[in-house]
């Protein structure tokens, strides 16, 4: 069945969208391509193949931040692959051995984040956790962000928050906290000497520009009338990881995802002018990235995001 015109969604197939997918680096196989030996060749490239083999084949501290967006311990299929749901010892050494090869990748003042839902978040704490006791990453905070998107359950309260834990190297870091300041309306305007105090009046209504916490209330999923949305099954927005750049890298810093997915990591970093990497095993989803880098030369605009600040939900921007 055909789609309606306002749906937006990307649901090529590698077949129909032969000319992205060819864009990407191959890494399958110890014969294929060894990335140690220049920045160069990776920068700004999709590598289609298996992480956990392929980081083990990148340069040393290339990367200023990393966002990492790891199978949830859940039963579910991605494309061509499966994941399946493991024991949490089993999902503990999973996790640890991925963070293990992504940490020689990271800058020393690099920084990186890593979503997750309530269950996993659990396991991954415990991963961080003794990794901070080696004095080998700190964890600075932990984000939860509402998931307003998901189906309820009968015996059971809806699944509507997930985590972000987010950890340096060490305590030198990018924050850039007036790029990611949330615009807000304000009900109650108060004024001194007839002067707006801390907020601003213009045509469109009354606002505060505030500092961010770490709840997350003003994420929209993506959705089929919106051009970011692709056939994902658990696609991040572009406005969530538009935050972490923002906030943890300058433009020209390198941005860099070792679960790729449908591309958002490396859409948003392009679109805010960083220089990003992205590794995905199916190429169906890395077909969908590489479209959406190319129209992201057309089209840097983000849901949620303009005139250099975040707004709140259904505020129309």
């Amino acid at each position: 069945m055909a789609k309606s015109q306002r749906n937006k969604t990307l649901d090529i197939s590698v077949e129909e969208g032969k000319e992205f997918f060819d864009r990407c680096l191959q890494g399958a196989g110890d014969d294929q391509l060894t990335f140690t030996d220049s920045i160069e060749k990776i920068t700004d490239k999709t590598i289609n193949g298996d992480t956990l083999k392929i980081m083990e084949r990148l340069p040393s501290e290339f990367v200023d931040l990393a966002i990492i967006d790891p199978p949830y311990n859940l039963s579910k299929t991605y494309a061509e692959n499966k994941f399946s749901a493991k024991d949490r010892q089993t999902y503990f050494e999973y996790t640890l051995n991925w963070i293990t090869k992504l940490l020689p990748c990271l800058k020393k003042n690099a920084s990186f984040y890593i979503c997750c839902d309530w269950k996993s978040s659990m396991v991954i704490a415990d991963v961080l956790c003794s990794l901070e006791d080696q004095k080998k990453l700190i964890i600075q905070n932990r984000i939860t962000w509402q998931r307003e998107k998901g189906r309820g359950a009968k015996a059971n309260w809806k699944n509507s928050m997930e985590d972000i834990w987010f950890c340096t190297i060490n305590n030198e870091f990018t924050f850039n906290l007036d790029a990611v300041k949330l615009r807000r309306k304000v009900i109650a305007p108060y004024k001194v000497n007839g002067v707006p105090k801390d907020w601003n009046e213009n045509e469109d209504g009354n606002f505060r520009d505030t500092c961010p916490g770490n709840f997350w209330d003003d994420i929209s999923i993506p959705f089929w009338s919106m051009a970011e949305n692709t056939a994902h099954p658990t696609q991040k927005p572009e406005k969530l990881i538009a935050k972490m750049i923002l906030a943890s890298s300058n433009p020209g810093d390198f941005v860099f995802d070792p679960f790729l997915g449908s591309g958002t990591s490396s859409v948003t970093a392009k679109k805010l002018g960083r220089h990003y990497l992205g590794i995905e095993q199916s190429p169906q989803y890395c077909t969908w990235a590489e479209k959406r880098l190319a129209d992201a030369d057309i089209d840097k605009s983000i849901q949620g995001y303009s005139e250099g600040v975040f707004w709140e939900r259904n505020s129309g921007r």
